[in-house]
């Protein structure tokens, strides 16, 4: 296939993803344990918009707009960005096996989601405590791995891994004297990742930090395929390698740590989505940064689909990621292996 050949086949998955997230989305707001129907579901949206008499039910208008769509979007925004950040710290780190969790952002968002249950600090200062406990997580891993000897990417991986440890003993710790009757299942819960509960203010609290690091990684994804070749290599393209990684890293940090605030610790995103985008597209982080974002945010919103609407309980959605997550990273080693 020729050169132009394959920027027909790029604009062709990322037309066909559109369209699969556009669908997706539209089938979201019409499930649930109390349907509302396509016909009912456009004049809701378009009563925003249009002066159009009622022909729904208030209950219904309430859901849709107070609860099923803020959580929709909140599922889109936090595969998307868990996906992007996967992509660029598996670019950045030049390893397959990076993770949006790599640096800390997720024990840190953790411990202080457990902390903030713990003194009973109420939903929004969850949030809010969950974020700027991730961020200084990270802050103290890029510190300690900055003043570490020798390779300074092995540096911060090692400091990640190592503060990564002492903060999830912390949270560890909080689980051990919360109230085993109230605060205890409520940071269990807050840990295996969900959605449930999401509010218009819990999106507008999220979407500005994750704007912030998405945009910056779309415009430099193609720069991110120079980190990949090497410091040596990119500096004699005349690329400031260090100032680069450091606006990669914190850019998917930042978009790491709003996503888990607000959804709690949802693993093999950031992971996974990123390896079979791949598949589709290639190694080019042009095509694969954009790919990323939607197929994460259709990824998401499916299984979150499947968490709230599967049983009469609803399952946690990092429960669900996992499940799905490790077999077909499994199969996807191992088909690499085969071809080898």
């Amino acid at each position: 296939m020729n050169k132009d050949g394959k920027r027909v086949s790029y604009s062709g998955i990322i037309a066909m993803l559109s369209v699969a997230l556009a669908a997706v989305i539209v089938g979201s707001l019409a499930l649930g344990r109390y349907p509302i129907g396509i016909e009912e579901l456009a004049g809701i949206i378009g009563s925003q918009v249009f002066d159009i008499e009622p022909f729904w039910t208030k209950t219904q208008e309430s859901l849709l707009l107070n609860h099923r769509l803020p959580r929709i979007i909140l599922a889109c925004l936090v595969g998307c960005c868990l996906s992007a950040a996967g992509a660029a710290y598996q670019g950045v780190f030049q390893n397959p096996m990076a993770a949006p969790d790599i640096l800390g952002a997720s024990s840190g968002a953790a411990f202080g989601a457990a902390l903030a249950l713990l003194l009973d600090l109420g939903s929004s200062m969850i949030i809010v405590l969950a974020f700027a406990c991730s961020m200084l997580t990270v802050a103290v891993v890029i510190y300690t791995g900055n003043r570490a000897k020798g390779k300074r990417v092995l540096g911060l991986i090692l400091a990640g891994i190592m503060i990564g440890s002492l903060v999830s003993s912390g949270t560890s710790f909080i689980k051990l004297v919360a109230d085993p009757e109230d605060q205890l299942p409520a940071i269990t819960y807050w840990l295996m990742g969900s959605l449930n509960g999401t509010t218009p203010q819990d999106v507008l609290f999220a979407i500005i930090p994750m704007c912030i690091g998405l945009i910056p990684l779309f415009l430099l994804r193609w720069r991110v395929n120079i980190l990949t070749f090497g410091d040596e290599e990119a500096q004699t393209m005349g690329v400031n390698v260090k100032r680069l990684r450091v606006v990669v890293i914190l850019c998917a940090t930042l978009i790491t740590a709003a996503s888990v605030s607000v959804s709690g610790v949802i693993g093999w995103v950031g992971l996974v989505i990123p390896h079979l985008t791949r598949r589709m597209v290639g190694n080019n982080y042009k095509h694969l940064m954009p790919a990323s974002m939607l197929f994460g945010a259709i990824f998401l919103l499916l299984v979150d689909d499947v968490s709230r609407n599967l049983l009469a309980t609803e399952i946690p959605i990092g429960i669900l990621t996992s499940l799905i997550g490790a077999p077909f990273f499994i199969y996807l080693i191992t088909r690499e292996g085969e071809r080898h």
